[in-house]
């Protein structure tokens, strides 16, 4: 079976157009803040059209048929050319005039991962922070279209169970076409990050503000337009349980969301993914909140300004608000977790590999995966006590078959490997060990702040270039479930058959 390169390229080139226009979006806000960056946000624009165009024109006779390779390929390399152009605004303008720096910048950009290597934000022109912010939503999105449209169809560890639930081909789904769908979930997309930009702004923060943190929050990206992060508005609880509340919509199944605006409340509310979501927050939420009010010392973890509404109100808002954080990957912070005693620390770093719901904006293992795991670990013990019993693992009151058992153990031995290769070629750069394990966590599961040197106050500023490219990597296997890119790393993949 040849690669169809024509189509492949097709879709390179819509991909560039695709980013060409969110760059000259970007060239408006520079004109309108008169930020000194605006020519170069605009050539960055043309110049990235021109080459989209260039593409889709010389590759318009092409085979309309996509087989699985293609796929593979389109999804893997399709993410690398749009962080091999979504660094020319940061080159052209200056901004980070380092390719290295900004391909990491980037890739934590498209990845919504939201780790950066910039140490003064508030000093960089408007226009570029909007376009940093830009690749976080692009991507957000992107994902779900992907996870909807292709991921379902390659058979990508454990994606299956999300197109039973999601939206696809098949005649019980939210629509029976793909571009349908995206449509709608476009909608929505953009319906909530409409909705919090105004309630942000109403709530205090200036319109750039809000509008570059909500296209954040969404994508569950964690870039922010302060050099504090949201913790500088440590002094405005409003802002935060805002932020908090479309963390929380951003990680879960936005075709949940979809069922809620169509009146199916009930759907959304007892779907078992959304409903373990909702526990592990509240439960996760409870833990940290009660060790904050007892233990941490808010003279040097909070920040709050004379705290008008309680030392309890102080302890869970923050609570639940790096819970959720870290849980939907987003990585956004109010104040410095690591000093928050050492059982916390641990803590943290274990919900790095929790991630949000199948079907979200979110990164990491996904709440489904550990779902099926935890089922099924328990049928094991029934198992061996009724060997010839059929014992199937449901989700949802269905059966899940066996094939997607199998996928979803096996994505998990592989995200855990991932995890300890990166943290061991990490540590061979002579990066400590705390540092190493939270570098390798936060970037496979995309969720920005680590532990260590690289903690939620600091930034990846001093990581060297070698690992910046690492984490990159890392970043990009873990936003494309692994196998997508991984499988491109074997000789058979690549043989013609």
């Amino acid at each position: 079976m040849k690669l169809n390169y024509k189509i492949i390229c097709h879709f390179f080139g819509l991909l560039c157009l695709f980013n060409g226009g969110f760059m000259l979006l970007s060239t408006v806000i520079s004109l309108v803040y008169e930020d000194g960056v605006t020519l170069e946000l605009l050539s960055s624009g043309l110049i990235v059209l021109l080459l989209g165009g260039v593409l889709m024109i010389t590759t318009k006779e092409h085979k309309k048929e996509l087989n699985k390779r293609d796929g593979y390929i389109v999804v893997a390399f399709g993410w690398i050319v749009m962080a091999l152009t979504g660094t020319i605004p940061y080159l052209i303008s200056g901004a980070i005039p380092s390719f290295t720096d900004a391909f990491f910048e980037t890739m934590s950009g498209y990845t919504t991962t939201g780790a950066s290597i910039l140490n003064d934000i508030e000093a960089v022109p408007k226009g570029i922070l909007f376009w940093r912010s830009m690749t976080h939503w692009i991507g957000g999105m992107g994902i779900i279209v992907l996870a909807i449209a292709i991921l379902p169809l390659l058979g990508i560890g454990g994606m299956q169970l999300f197109a039973a639930e999601a939206p696809g081909p098949n005649a019980d789904k939210l629509h029976p076409r793909i571009t349908d769908t995206a449509k709608r979930l476009w909608l929505i997309y953009f319906g909530y990050t409409a909705a919090e930009t105004i309630l942000l702004q109403v709530a205090g923060m200036t319109f750039f503000d809000a509008i570059n943190h909500s296209l954040c929050t969404l994508s569950t990206g964690g870039f922010s337009t302060k050099n504090a992060s949201v913790a500088y508005w440590n002094g405005q609880p409003v802002i935060q349980y805002i932020i908090i509340v479309f963390m929380f919509l951003a990680g879960a199944n936005f075709v949940l969301s979809y069922f809620a605006f169509k009146g199916k409340v009930q759907k959304a509310i007892q779907d078992e993914e959304f409903k373990l979501y909702f526990k592990f927050v509240a439960l996760f939420t409870i833990i940290a909140a009660v060790i904050i009010y007892f233990r941490a010392d808010f003279s040097i973890s909070s920040i709050d300004h004379p705290m008008v509404f309680g030392k309890a109100e102080a302890s869970f808002r923050h609570a639940l608000f790096q819970v959720i954080a870290i849980i939907t990957t987003t990585g956004f912070v109010t104040a410095d977790y690591t000093l928050w005693t050492p059982f916390l620390v641990v803590f943290f770093f274990g919900l790095m590999f929790l991630g949000g719901s199948a079907g979200s904006t979110s990164g990491g293992v996904k709440v489904v995966r550990h779902m099926i795991m935890i089922k099924n670990g328990f049928l094991e013990f029934k198992r061996a006590l009724h060997p010839n019993a059929i014992l199937p693992v449901r989700y949802n009151k269905k059966a899940v078959t066996g094939t997607i058992v199998f996928n979803i153990l096996g994505f998990f031995i592989l995200y855990m490997l991932s995890f300890i290769v990166g943290a061991l070629v990490f540590s061979m750069m002579h990066i400590d060990f705390e540092s190493a394990i939270g570098l390798s966590a936060s970037s496979l599961g995309n969720v920005g702040p680590a532990l260590g040197n690289y903690g939620p106050v600091n930034n990846y500023a001093e990581l060297p270039a070698l690992g910046k490219w690492w984490s990159a990597f890392l970043m990009l296997i873990g936003r494309l479930e692994l196998f997508t890119v991984l499988i491109l790393l074997t000789p058979f993949f690549w043989r013609n058959r």
